[in-house]
This record gives C-alpha cells, sequence and structure tokens, in this order.
C-alpha cells in the first residue's frame, strides 16, 4: 500500500509538539496508531518503522516525545554522546508530561479524516515501549505493541523514580503484545517475569514474547539488528493490531 508522510504541530504546556504522520493514499479510515519513538526522537530506523506500520493500513502518528527539552525536530545521534543526551532529555521529563501528550495525539488522531476514531492502538520501542503500554490507560486505546519496553518492570519513567504504570494495566481493556531480546540487560530475565506475573489476569488480551536478541534488535541500522527477528516481530504486530482492532 502507498503513504504518504506529513509534519503537523500541536501545542502542549505552551510548548510546540512536532508530530510525523504517515497514513496510506488510499481512500478510506483506517486505525490510528499513536507510535513512540527511543529516546533519540525520529530518527531513520524509527521514521522506516511508521512507514512499514503504514504501509500495512494504519495512520501512524509520533510525537517527539521530548519537545519540553529538545529544539523542535530534534534527532539525537546514536552514538555515547546521544546516549546521554537521550538520558538526560528524558531525566527532564514527567510521566504526567507524556500523559498530556498522549492525550493531545490522540485527540488528533481521533480528528483526523482518514481515522476511525473507535480504532485506535499504540506502539512503541525502548522507552517508547513503556510509553506504549501507559497509553492502554487511557480507555480509547484497544491495541498496544511494546518492543522491549523499558522501566515497566519497576515503574522508571524518566524523571520519576515509579511512574505506576504496570498495577493498573491489569485492568486495561486494551490487547497487549509485548516483545523481549532474552539477552537484553535493561530488562533483566526477574523484570520480564514481573511483568509477565502482573498482567496473567488478562489471560488470552496480554502476549508476552521473547526472542534470542539483544535490546533494540528491531533497529535497522547497527550491531544489534536482527532482521529475522524483527521480521517475525512485524509480522505478530500488523495480526495483532487488525485483530484487536477488527
Amino acid at each position: 500500500m502507498k503513504i504518504v508522510t506529513e509534519e503537523h504541530q500541536l501545542s502542549v504546556d505552551s510548548s510546540p509538539l512536532r508530530v510525523r504522520v504517515c497514513a496510506p493514499r488510499a481512500a478510506g479510515r483506517f486505525p490510528g496508531v499513536l507510535l513512540y519513538s527511543e529516546i533519540f526522537q525520529l530518527t531513520g530506523p524509527i521514521c522506516r518503522s511508521m512507514e512499514r506500520l503504514a504501509g500495512h493500513g494504519f495512520v501512524v502518528a509520533a510525537p517527539e516525545i521530548f519537545h519540553r527539552v529538545e529544539p523542535l525536530g530534534a534527532v539525537i545521534p546514536y552514538d555515547d554522546a546521544g546516549r546521554e543526551r537521550g538520558l538526560a532529555a528524558a531525566g527532564r521529563t514527567r510521566a504526567v508530561e507524556h500523559d498530556r501528550d498522549r492525550s493531545a495525539v490522540l485527540d488528533w488522531l481521533q480528528q483526523d479524516p482518514r481515522v476511525d476514531p473507535e480504532r485506535l492502538a499504540s506502539m512503541g520501542f525502548c522507552i517508547g515501549g513503556h510509553l506504549a503500554l501507559r497509553a492502554a490507560l487511557d480507555p480509547r486505546v484497544g491495541a498496544v505493541v511494546a518492543c522491549y519496553p523499558t522501566g515497566v518492570h519497576n515503574g522508571k519513567l524518566g524523571l520519576d523514580a515509579d511512574a505506576g504504570t504496570l498495577a493498573p494495566l491489569a485492568r486495561t481493556r486494551a490487547a497487549l503484545l509485548i516483545v523481549f531480546g532474552d539477552a537484553d540487560p535493561h530488562v533483566p530475565p526477574e523484570g520480564r517475569a514481573a511483568i509477565a506475573h502482573a498482567l496473567s489476569t488478562l489471560r488470552s488480551r496480554s502476549t508476552i514474547r521473547e526472542f534470542p536478541a539483544e535490546h533494540a534488535f528491531m533497529r535497522d541500522e547497527g550491531a544489534r539488528y536482527d532482521p529475522q527477528a524483527s521480521d517475525e516481530v512485524w509480522r505478530m504486530a500488523v495480526e495483532h493490531l487488525r485483530g484487536a482492532l477488527a
């Protein structure tokens, strides 16, 4: 499916919030997906992920998650200095600020004529995986794909030592798909076990999969990239979103 790519600017907390949008070019109304990036914001791999998902028939909107502390349009490089910069930006952003951004982007998706406002989902990578799961606390979100989400098991999210994301997830109506690499040092085995235990009450609405891979194995550049595992996750993700939002 051919797609179009746009940029829109919202305002949250008197701060401009740039949102990249990828959507099918065809006429119709499609499910909307709020997609969250890693700490590096809207890099090439994240933009390509958006395009890939939009090509399967979704309107995908990705906000710049650190718009309060980074310049508009900032893309943080994948190097040691960039990692420190991204972590610093995360450490200056509160969970409630991410929540307000989430509400603004979901509001925008619901008002876009290409989006079916009753079929909304979230997806994210790393810190964005945590934010995607946190989006499930909004009753408008019916499905989530969280790729190696950090901080969910211990509550750490940016400036908040414990954002309290995990416990309320056990009551969400959304269908959850969570994937990890089994060699991920950021979410150790005991952390993954804690997430699985907390979500066990969701039964068939929660799926957790582990792959023989590292953290960020879906980032399609760099030494951690695992194309085979990534292809499998994308297959599962599209199937999950379509099924949950049918």
